[in-house]
């Protein structure tokens, strides 16, 4: 069973309702001993990175973060989650979880697309991922293949966590982690086929590592 971390920022249904689709059993939860007990954590959001830290120090959720995370059990961060990963975001002016190190930046309204035209703050749309690294979430997944983003703030993590990038106006980070501890900008459970694929991976993954314990 995989846990779907609910801190109020958003999103959780979406995300089960894609696990839903794949049969994969999921429960969306705030319960400490059930986010330890589950084989891997997808830990969601949309919003503000002050406002998901707020939440997380008041419940005491962050703890149970990085508690989980020291123990290798398998975590994937999406969009906010991916952001407050990290030690800084600028949005807020937030110290967030420091599990990876790095911060979160906004994008420059100055900066053009490859075209010359201005981008757009945020970054809304389809958008593709380029592999710096090999990372098993992209098993299966087409190279040209594109995920569907919504920020206006994009993670910075120290460059060996960087696993593949994305164009838009400045190539930016948009996947970072290591084996077992993932985070993605985009959103997978927005993102068609390939998104499913993603979670996929990442279900089949946390099963490996619970059948090796």
């Amino acid at each position: 069973m995989l846990a779907i971390l609910d801190y109020k920022a958003g999103n959780q249904t979406s995300v089960r309702r894609a696990l839903d689709n794949l049969g994969i059993p999921c429960a969306i939860t705030a319960d400490p001993e059930t986010l330890r007990a589950a084989a891997g954590v997808i830990f969601p959001g949309v919003g503000a990175a002050g406002q998901a830290m707020e939440e997380l120090t008041s419940t005491g959720l962050d703890a149970v973060l990085r508690d989980i995370v020291r123990s290798g059990k398998p975590m994937l961060g999406i969009c906010v989650g991916c952001q407050i990963l990290l030690d800084y975001s600028a949005e807020n002016d937030t110290q967030a979880l420091g599990i990876v190190p790095g911060e979160c930046a906004m994008f420059n309204r100055a900066l053009t697309e490859e075209d010359g035209q201005p981008i757009r703050v945020p970054h809304m749309g389809w958008n593709s991922v380029k592999l710096v690294k090999e990372c098993v979430l992209f098993d299966g997944i087409d190279p040209s293949a594109e995920f569907y983003f919504v920020h206006s703030y994009y993670p910075v993590p120290s460059p060996e966590f960087v696993l593949g990038t994305t164009f838009y106006g400045l190539e930016f980070c948009s996947l970072h982690g290591r084996p077992g501890l993932w985070a993605v900008q985009f959103h997978p459970e927005k993102s068609g086929r390939p998104g499913l694929k993603l979670l996929s991976n990442f279900a089949a993954f946390c099963g490996e590592v619970s059948n090796a314990q």
